[in-house]
């Protein structure tokens, strides 16, 4: 059913394919085998982990989630609860993640994973559902929220365009994306610089509100369970808000070969990092509540900047910059990671060739980073915010959920397989039915966003036997679909 193992091979000059395990029957190559590799090379160091991790977490959820997290718990101490909740199943998620990324030294993360535990199959569906929704869908959610804060500061007097948001939205996007497509080093570097500045925006607001604690400024947690109308129904997708915000402990697995001693260090930074973030999280909810009641936070669009305006009078103009670089970094980490996810999947045969290549120069796997950009644009232009959010997520933590239900199994397929880093059993096994379970009540409280990403879960086992299985192609069918790649690609 699958090709062989590919060699290496020269495609056009500009490109040279490095470390194939395989490619699609519509892909061949004639061209003749190279002795030399060109791979992607091991610049991730503990710092730059750190910072991919923090710098994808913190982007555009802790500013956009506590209006869903509230709007679905109906009180402020449910709200702070789900969002101390979410931390933990995060940080355990992350300690699974952890123990995988040192057992399995593979790039890919998820798609790697469910690929090794349950097969082909799984991880063809896998791929397909994250460069069809997830992927645009979550760069589309988060570029949104970097449109919005950056020009705030232009708009404090009146509602801005949504066309100008989207507009603005979309030259971000292609400025990630070349930025990816350009540099490893450079990218890293601006990682490190915009997780900076994550952190500087997180303490703006944690400050202040310590001081307005400190000041007696309690009121709005008076009462903090009082009027609360959670259910069935809005729970689960207050948790899908909470730990879409926490999303990201997991993109430092999708570059482990690119990690410098991955048995160390992706654990340390995933620690490090998360305790970081759940600490930064919580608190500046607290900060949000000394200044800002629940029915005010619910009206307003921009949580941070409502926030700012009260205490900081003209300095709050700084704040929406300081918000946008951190959607910006977040966008950044996520594009560089999630595009090795394609690059390694390529690799494996499960998307086109071109896909698997690497610039010869830059070291950087520029086809597999730019496929994303015309989905994305697609998302950016049709979709609500609130709605992409929800509709990812149903994909997004079906998946997780198994990764970590891999975790368990691989232990009993594979007792022998070495793991320097090793979680007690009770976490996968509460995080994945967690994960499994909110995905289920989701199908209840959300059927229409839900139900739409299940559906397009489901076409990637046709498309699996139509692109995969499915080796007497005729001729014609193999140039069309070797040709769309390509437009795709280099759109």
């Amino acid at each position: 059913m699958f090709r062989k193992a590919a060699v290496p091979t020269v495609s056009n000059g500009s490109y040279l394919q490095g470390q194939a395990n395989g490619k699609l029957s519509f892909m061949d190559s004639g061209l003749p085998a190279q002795e030399g590799k060109v791979v992607l090379k091991k610049k991730v160091t503990l710092l730059r982990g750190i910072s991919i991790i923090i710098g994808t977490i913190i982007g555009a959820g802790i500013f956009i989630s506590p209006k869903g997290i509230l709007k679905n718990t109906g009180s402020v101490g449910m709200s702070l609860t789900v969002w101390t909740v979410c931390g933990i199943l995060s940080l355990f998620g992350a300690l699974c993640y952890a123990e995988l990324g040192t057992c399995i030294k593979k790039s890919g993360g998820h798609y790697t994973y469910i690929l090794e535990a349950f097969g082909p199959l799984p991880a063809f569906v896998r791929v397909w559902v994250e460069l069809l929704i997830i992927r645009p869908a979550a760069t589309a959610v988060i570029s949104l929220a970097f449109g919005r804060y950056i020009l705030e500061p232009f708009f404090m007097q009146c509602e801005i365009p949504e066309l100008a948001i989207k507009l603005i939205t979309a030259v971000g996007i292609t400025l990630v994306m070349v930025l990816n497509s350009t540099s490893v080093s450079w990218t890293a570097r601006i990682q490190m610089f915009l997780t900076f500045c994550k952190l500087v925006a997180i303490l703006i607001i944690i400050v202040p509100g310590v001081i307005q604690l400190i000041k007696g400024e309690t009121q709005h947690f008076k009462n903090a369970f009082a009027g609360n109308n959670a259910s069935v129904m809005g729970l689960p997708l207050a948790f899908y808000s909470g730990m879409y915000a926490y999303s990201g402990w997991f993109y430092l697995n999708f570059v482990t070969e690119e990690v410098e001693n991955p048995e160390k260090n992706i654990p340390l930074a995933i620690c490090i990092s998360m305790i970081i973030v759940t600490v930064g999280y919580v608190l500046t909810n607290v900060a949000y509540f000394t200044t800002i009641s629940a029915g005010e936070l619910l009206l307003s669009k921009a949580v941070a900047v409502t926030f700012a305006e009260r205490l900081m009078g003209n300095f709050s103009l700084a704040v929406p910059v300081f918000v946008a670089l951190s959607c910006f970094g977040s966008m950044n980490g996520g594009i560089f990671a999630v595009s090795r996810m394609f690059f390694v999947a390529s690799r494996e045969g499960h998307l086109p060739e071109i896909l698997s290549m690497i610039h010869v120069r830059k070291h950087t796997p520029l086809p597999a980073v730019i496929v994303l950009h015309p989905l994305t644009m697609i998302m950016l232009f049709n979709g609500d915010l609130y709605s992409l959010l929800n509709f990812l997520s149903f994909a997004r933590w079906l998946f997780i959920g198994l990764v970590v239900a891999g975790l368990i199994y691989l232990r009993y397929k594979r007792p022998d397989m070495p793991r320097p880093f090793k979680v007690p059993l009770f976490i996968p096994a509460l995080f994945s039915f967690t994960c499994l379970f909110m995905v289920a009540l989701s199908l209840y409280s959300d059927p229409v966003n839900t139900g739409i990403g299940f559906a397009i879960t489901l076409t990637g086992i046709p498309a699996y036997y139509l692109f995969i299985v499915w080796d007497n192609k005729p001729k014609w069918f193999r140039k069309l679909l070797g040709k769309s790649w390509c437009r795709i690609s280099l759109l």
